[in-house]
């Protein structure tokens, strides 16, 4: 069942974390269905400014990944002039950007807040190497690209291999041809979370 429509006049913000070689359907999925839903996708990058997206995938032949350009997007603000308490939500993106982004302070400050005030958070692919960084996931279930398996054991973290797993207010995939699969189940939590904020 697809999840009912805010008013626009309710539109919640959520956050959507990239950076240069963010991964074009990781990043473009969630922010359109997020639209879908009535929220309104920000963009969050370690700079305001335009970055760019890749597509990336592992083609017959190749044991690593390939990878190739995709479209740009504009990043809403910086990471150090977002304050967290004015969202409802976070979604870290995957491809390559995680893993150059994740020592940003600031994006490291935004990813604890959502952790700590258990607020919904999505992650795909590579985008689990921030909240590892963090520090969020000792004994949180998660799934990720399966090269990422090791960090997530490094934070103290439970891989399991799966096209959504869901842990609390943590619902993740493993990547791109997840997308399906797990984006609904945040957003019936974003939904559900902003009903309830309403409510008091």
């Amino acid at each position: 069942m697809a999840p009912s429509k805010l008013a626009r006049s309710q539109q919640p913000r959520v956050l959507i974390v990239i950076g240069d070689a963010s991964e074009t359907l990781d990043t473009l999925y969630p922010y359109y269905r997020l639209q879908e839903a009535g929220f309104e996708p920000v963009v969050i990058g370690p700079e305001k400014r335009t970055f760019q997206m890749v597509m990336h995938e592992v083609r017959p032949g190749w044991t690593i990944t390939k990878e190739w350009e995709g479209y740009q997007i504009k990043a809403d603000l910086a990471f150090a002039d977002v304050d967290p308490t004015q969202y409802a939500g976070i979604f870290f993106s995957g491809g390559r950007a995680p893993e150059y982004i994740r020592y940003d302070e600031h994006l490291v400050r935004i990813t604890r807040h959502f952790f700590e005030k258990d607020k919904p958070i999505a992650s795909v692919c590579h985008g689990v190497e921030i909240p590892a960084y963090a520090g969020c996931l000792d004994g949180r279930k998660i799934t990720t690209v399966a090269k990422c398996r090791h960090d997530v054991e490094s934070a103290g973290g439970i891989y399991v291999d799966a096209p959504c797993v869901v842990d609390g207010n943590l619902v993740s995939g493993r990547t791109y041809h997840d997308n399906g699969r797990y984006l609904g189940p945040w957003i019936e939590q974003l939904l559900a979370a902003t009903a309830t904020a309403a409510a008091v």
